[in-house]
């Protein structure tokens, strides 16, 4: 008779994220995911059964899952104005330096537009940062980078995705996938260069894939650490 296999036991860890969320890990199948207080889940892929396995004791535990839901807590809130917050956090970029990115896209801004978008979302005068807008600073970010006439005038989208912002950002700081791949690294998010390269083929490409959601903000987070170090416990948000 065949030897039986033991199967993993399957553990699920609850987590209230606020009074608003709970959090739970799904050891087994391999899950995160967040559960809102109307009842809808939203399913967060971080490959982190390796890394869970690697806890040696309950403050490892501990420190893995504050790290966890703190990457899925700013995947559900990161918006235009946190993406603009972060780049100019990551650049140590002042007002001056966010207007003249929009004049090098050929578009003005105020001082007090500047203010209005880097305000918080509970300010009153907070102002929303449209995609519009966003693809014009990214745009401005290039030519800052990489020089405006060396490239041809990038596409300024009215609606952008986080393919055509993981791109804007690729090539803004002139990276090469394993250079991006190495950033990803510093957020410990591992993907494989295939995976990657997907997220830069246009949509109609037959291996065109969505850049979730977990992607973005970790990429975002890891330029935190690679071109400003020693501000990784300041989010820059």
């Amino acid at each position: 008779m065949p030897k039986r296999k033991n199967r993993p036991v399957q553990a699920i860890f609850f987590f209230k994220v606020d009074k608003n969320l709970i959090a739970f890990h799904d050891v087994g199948t391999d899950r995160i995911m967040l559960q809102n207080k109307r009842g809808n889940i939203d399913t967060i892929g971080l490959f982190v059964n390796k890394k869970y396995k690697l806890c040696q004791n309950q403050h490892d535990l501990l420190k893995f899952y504050l790290h966890l839901f703190d990457v899925m807590i700013l995947n559900i809130l990161m918006n235009n104005n946190d993406i603009l917050r972060r780049i100019r956090y990551v650049f140590d970029f002042n007002d001056s330096k966010m207007i003249a990115i929009f004049s090098l896209a050929d578009h003005q801004v105020t001082r007090g537009q500047i203010s209005d978008w880097l305000k918080k979302d509970d300010d009153p005068a907070h102002q929303k940062c449209s995609d519009n807008q966003l693809a014009i600073f990214l745009n401005g970010l290039i030519n800052d980078k990489r020089g405006k006439t060396k490239w041809p005038r990038p596409e300024t989208e009215n609606h952008l995705t986080n393919n055509i912002i993981f791109t804007k950002l690729k090539i803004a700081l002139d990276l090469k996938a394993d250079d991006v791949l190495e950033i990803l690294n510093l957020a410990n998010l591992s993907i494989s260069k295939h995976e990657l390269s997907a997220f830069f083929r246009r949509s109609n490409h037959k291996h065109y894939r969505e850049c979730k959601d977990q992607i973005l903000p970790n990429f975002l987070k890891a330029m935190q650490l690679k071109y400003r170090p020693g501000t990784e416990n300041i989010s820059g948000l």
